[in-house]
This record gives structure tokens, sequence and C-alpha cells, in this order.
């Protein structure tokens, strides 16, 4: 996992061009469940910066960690001078600042499971917000995704990231969520779901899964190949899900082990 987290500084610029960003309406949800004013925010994973960016646009002074350094630099091109940014991977932070907001976004899945929890916990005000959002791309058409899987299968059976606790896609609450249920850190887990539909062009898809940790630990080689297949199979006009779940916790006042 520790590889297929640090492969991503290599497609930085593609990172940036070809991911999607975060809808305003999820920045309101954010705030909405604070329920008071958030002043501060520590960002684990940050990326290239695109939530980054959208928790900066409404005034919060975020800190924006990331462990790659090209990622970083991408980062760093497009981010207000309000946003401190920190190279450091999840488990190198010091637990010397705390914050009203610790989020992450298309991250924490990243991160070691042994003291996730407690570490999120320590950097956290009592009281304070656990923000995690992400969520997987998939091709809206099932003929088109039948047809991608069958040219992928030599050289990759599944291009996603299971969930970190095995929870079945069938579930009502999707992880995080069932961690931060069974974490005594936490209280008032919520989550919710943003739905986005968006269209891309055959090649600005393949551009998208250049960027997908799973293709990224192919030898280029094979890169090669498996994205000229999927193009070869692809419509003029690719039509994808790229929902978004939520996840919303409250810092326990006073932890209960």
């Amino acid at each position: 996992m520790v590889t297929r987290a640090l492969s991503f500084g290599k497609v930085a610029a593609r990172y940036e061009q070809f991911r999607l960003g975060y809808p305003p309406e999820l920045v309101d949800q954010v705030l909405a469940y604070a329920g008071g004013p958030i002043r501060t925010a520590l960002e684990i994973g940050a990326g290239t910066g695109k939530a980054t960016r959208a928790f900066a646009a409404r005034g919060i002074l975020v800190t924006a960690t990331e462990p790659d350094p090209d990622m970083l630099r991408e980062l760093r091109k497009s981010v207000p001078d309000s946003v401190t940014t920190l190279r450091a991977a999840f488990e190198e932070l010091p637990v010397t600042q705390v914050y009203d907001l610790v989020f992450a976004a298309a991250a924490l899945h990243w991160t070691d499971p042994v003291e996730r929890w407690s570490r999120v916990a320590g950097l956290l005000k009592p009281g304070g917000v656990c923000a995690s959002f992400g969520g997987q791309t998939r091709l809206a058409d099932p003929s088109v995704e039948d047809a991608v899987r069958a040219v992928r299968a030599p050289f990759l059976e599944e291009d996603g990231v299971p969930s970190p606790d095995g929870t079945p896609p069938e579930s009502e609450m999707q992880w995080p969520g069932t961690e931060l249920q069974r974490s005594d850190w936490f209280s008032d887990v919520q989550q919710y779901s943003f739905q986005r539909r968006p269209k891309f062009s055959a090649r600005e898809y393949i551009g998208h899964l250049s960027t997908v940790s799973a293709y990224l630990q192919l030898p280029p080689s094979q890169q090669e190949q498996v994205f000229d297949r999927i193009l070869r199979v692809l419509p003029e006009e690719v039509a994808v899900v790229a929902d978004i779940n939520l996840h919303l916790a409250r810092r326990q006042e006073h932890q209960t082990d």
C-alpha cells in the first residue's frame, strides 16, 4: 500500500489536470456539521491541492501535508498564500498543535490503520471535526465497463482500491464511517453522498486512468499497451459515475477507553 500511496508524484501534473475537484456543497456540509466557526484545518495527503483550495476559499487557515515532493510542488503552484504546506506523511506529523478540523480527500485509506484514529484525535481540539471524503470513478455504461474489463484483464483484474476494512459496497455505512463508529475517540458519525455524472472525451478518460494507482504499478510498456487497448473500446464521449462519499465525526470531549 505504501508503494501505491507514493506512486502519484511521477504523474503530478496529470493528476491536477485529469482528476476531478470537490464541489462547494461538500464544504457547506462540513461547515454545517461543525455547528460553529472553523478557523484552522489540517489536511492529510493533500495531493495537488484540489480539496485544499476548496476549504481555503472559505477563509480557513489550512495546513496542507503531503509526503510526495512532486505532488507538493504541484500543490504550491495553485494554493493561496494563506495555506501552510508541509512535506510529511500522516504518521510523521508531530502532535504538537491541534486544529478545528482534520480532513482527508481520497487519502485516508493510505494511512497506517493501527494508530489512525488516535492520531487524528490527537490533532483535533476536543469537539473538533474529522472529515474524510472521496470515491472511485466508474464507467456509467455497463456494456462499456464490460468491454474495458475484458481488454484490461491480461494486465489488471481490478483497478480500484478495496475497502480497507472489507466493508462490502452494498452496506449502508461505508468505510471509514464503519471504523469511526467503532472508535472510542469519535462520536456522531454521519455519512453523506454527492452525486456526480461528468463526461470525458475518450482521451481525457485515459488521462484519468493514467493517474490511478493500480495502473501506475504496471511497467511503462504495459501501461502503454493497456491504455491503447482501453482507448480502442471506448466511445468518443465517456459517461462516468463519480459520486463522493463524505464521512464526518466529532472528536470526543473525553476519550472513553
